[in-house]
């Protein structure tokens, strides 16, 4: 396990990010919710996307255009040179896909980006202003998963997956890796201030982001928290996978979480997890409606259940009251 752990490489993600971001985190908010004092990382601006997905998606492209035997200096020119007739494929939520079409764009590659029914329709305007083919496919993310392998095979393009399975591990990996610059910023905050979180808690869909920031905590963060992983009543994929000892599918109706609505976690997210988190709860739909409307009322920017649902469980789990609380706002609403 310790091995996996450290390929998730923190350093060069940012400085490898550096070429097309800014290099600004986003805000770490605080609000008073009686009787705590709330940490809030703000991701509904992150690099005009309006979601954390915009680390992994972009940084993954352009790892997978540079390929495993680059060394010395890059530059956004090299990258856009290894780029030239690449297409990227993947099955999206909403986010990732946006992320992907995005780093797609910035090096000059092409994206094509399967949805499932349950995707609403704005991503389609979205995706597609990033220059990427939208394809709907199937009722359900795991079948419009199957559609993009299908694509990615026939046609010789590069499957970006943020999920891991057996035998495909190192794109989503990359996308984890990206993702490891969210908990790096909240650290360079709490090292200067001294006031380090007593309860984290992070919503899962496959587990990408979890895992990510929940390795970097318990790697290199001065005072350990509590680790609390936050999913939808509808799709516990990374709570079953951890009473079961593996991967394993979980089934239950459509939710309202539309980003964390999966029911299959990724391996390498779930391998991370089990080692590093300490709880598992699950919320409704009505309670992560209810968080997100409570949010607004703080003066947080608008998000969605998905978005709030680490805040749903901070309101279920209840601390104690000397407990200080970070949840992460993982996106913005999509109007």
């Amino acid at each position: 396990m310790q091995t996996l752990l450290t390929r998730l490489d923190h350093k060069r993600a940012a400085s490898l990010m550096s070429l097309w971001a800014d290099p600004a985190p986003t805000p770490l908010l605080e609000r008073t919710y009686a009787p705590w004092t709330v940490l809030i990382k703000d991701e509904t601006a992150r690099m005009g996307l309006g979601a954390f997905k915009a680390l992994g998606g972009i940084y993954a492209v352009a790892n997978l255009c540079l390929g495993s035997d680059v060394s010395g200096d890059v530059s956004l020119g090299t990258i856009r040179a290894a780029a030239t007739g690449k297409t990227f494929v993947c099955a999206s939520a909403g986010n990732h896909g946006m992320a992907v079409a995005r780093g797609a764009k910035i090096f000059g590659a092409a994206a094509r980006i399967h949805l499932s029914d349950t995707v609403p329709e704005s991503f389609v305007a979205r995706l597609e202003a990033e220059g990427a083919t939208v394809i709907r496919s199937g009722a359900t993310y795991e079948e419009s998963i199957e559609a993009a392998i299908k694509d990615a095979d026939s046609h010789g393009f590069i499957h970006l997956a943020d999920g891991s399975w057996p035998g495909y591990t190192e794109p989503p990996r990359l996308v984890m890796e990206g993702y490891t610059v969210l908990a790096e910023e909240m650290r360079a905050v709490f090292e200067v201030t001294g006031d380090w979180p007593t309860h984290v808690f992070l919503q899962a869909g496959v587990g990408g982001m979890a895992a990510a920031i929940a390795q970097m905590i318990r790697a290199n963060w001065a005072v350990q928290p509590k680790i609390i992983v936050v999913e939808p009543e509808a799709a516990p994929c990374l709570d079953e996978a951890v009473k079961a000892g593996r991967v394993v599918d979980v089934i239950g109706p459509v939710s309202i979480m539309g980003r964390l609505d999966c029911k299959t976690a990724s391996m390498l997210a779930f391998e991370i997890l089990q080692e590093t988190a300490d709880t598992y709860i699950q919320i409704t739909d009505e309670e992560a409606q209810t968080a997100a409307d409570v949010l607004a009322k703080l003066g947080v920017p608008k998000t969605t259940p998905s978005g709030a649902a680490g805040f749903a469980a901070l309101r279920q789990m209840a601390p104690p009251v000397s407990a200080r609380p970070l949840i992460v706002v993982s996106e913005g609403a999509v109007t």
